[in-house]
């Protein structure tokens, strides 16, 4: 099948309100228009960049961890959520009660995609590791009435107060299982011709129109597109998000995903998704060179004023590349130092302006590396 020859499904009757029944998508997906063909360059040259980046930065594990914390912040804000990214790589008891259920779902974002890239080592990308995953998502007091990891069994709608108010409301419950199957089925196809990048586009819309969950759905439906390049090593490392091009271009996303099924325009959202993947890859590049450019700057010409102390110095800096917002705590018992030698080290990333103090506080205080948050969440 065209892209542009795509048929989205059709309204079918509920009780008092019409739902939205998608066809299925487990079929080949044929591009013919230049202009999509040269995005899919566009992207998979920007992808191929960023991989072969990141096999040559060291110690690239380091700013994983980072990476997916920002990815949670930015795909929960989306949702609503409102904790920035400081809020959310801090502790749980140094967060402000009223702002710990928004803390609680980042932090839920951050377990469930650690889980499933750990998973998709033994298990493939499929219902039943949606379902797992989706389980410690939704594992929360918000989450846990929506059930956590089973597909719904009535029907849900988007936008509105009810049913009968809502802006989309998608397939019945009865058409669920059938609906993953073929979407599952999708994914992992070997005898159809579809490039990684607009399968990944086809199937995030599909995902989107089931909404399989009660609750979770856009968040769920987003960090798949991160697991499918990753088990097909379209991505080697998880370095990759477009959560943050998609809330920047939050009613764009939103109207493109609507007009595949109100007008059928399954190419004009492909080719959207497609410079999400370039933008956002060209952006993880030029953010790791500058990461990378930071790290250096502060070995060669800061921390060699420390004498001595450089080799705990040298430990600390690297903590802090995944753990940007830390406390003399947190110091002591990630590199199993006396809390005199702790204290020590936060004196004099303070006084070399690595470390600053943000909660004005003298006890229970919290430092940030402020410079590598700024380099995270820039524009």
């Amino acid at each position: 099948m065209k892209l542009d020859e795509f048929k989205a499904g059709l309204w079918r009757k509920g009780y008092e309100y019409k739902y939205f029944l998608p066809e299925p998508i487990n079929h080949e997906f044929v591009i013919n228009d230049s202009k999509t063909q040269e995005l899919l360059e566009s992207a998979a040259i920007k992808l191929g960049e960023l991989n072969s980046f990141a096999r040559f930065v060291p110690d690239i594990d380091l700013f994983i961890r980072s990476y997916v914390m920002k990815e949670a912040v930015t795909s929960s804000r989306i949702e609503g959520t409102r904790t920035n990214i400081e809020e959310a790589f801090s502790d749980e008891l140094d967060i402000n009660p009223e702002h710990r259920d928004d803390w609680t779902e980042v932090n839920r974002y951050v377990a469930a995609m650690n889980y499933a890239l750990k998973r998709l080592s033994k298990l493939p990308l499929s219902s039943r590791l949606i379902r797992d995953t989706h389980k410690i998502l939704l594992s929360h007091v918000r989450g846990k009435a929506k059930p956590p990891g089973n597909f719904r069994t009535s029907q849900n709608w988007i936008g509105g107060t009810d049913l009968t108010t809502a802006t989309f409301i998608p397939p019945a419950q009865e058409h669920m299982l059938d609906l993953m199957s073929d979407l599952e089925k999708f994914l992992h196809n070997t005898e159809i011709n579809v490039p990684h990048l607009v399968r990944i586009a086809v199937a995030h819309y599909q995902f989107e129109t089931i909404h399989p969950f009660l609750d979770g759905n856009g968040r769920m439906g987003r960090l798949l597109i991160t697991l499918y390049l990753v088990s097909h090593k379209v991505l080697e490392r998880p370095l990759l998000y477009t959560s943050d091009f998609f809330e920047r271009n939050k009613a764009l996303y939103y109207d493109k995903l609507n007009f595949v099924r109100e007008k059928n325009d399954l190419l004009s959202w492909v080719q959207f998704f497609l410079v999400a993947v370039e933008r956002t890859a060209e952006s993880a590049v030029t953010t790791l060179q500058e990461i990378m450019l930071l790290k250096e700057k502060i070995v060669n010409n800061q921390l060699p004023s420390l004498g001595k102390r450089v080799k705990n110095a040298n430990l600390l800096l690297n903590l802090l590349f995944s753990r940007p917002v830390i406390t003399v705590q947190t110091i002591e018992k990630e590199l199993d130092l006396s809390k005199p030698t702790a204290n020590n080290l936060v004196k004099d990333f303070l006084h070399l302006k690595i470390l600053t103090e943000i909660t004005g506080q003298k006890r229970n205080r919290q430092f940030s590396f402020i410079q590598y948050l700024n380099l995270l969440t820039k524009e």
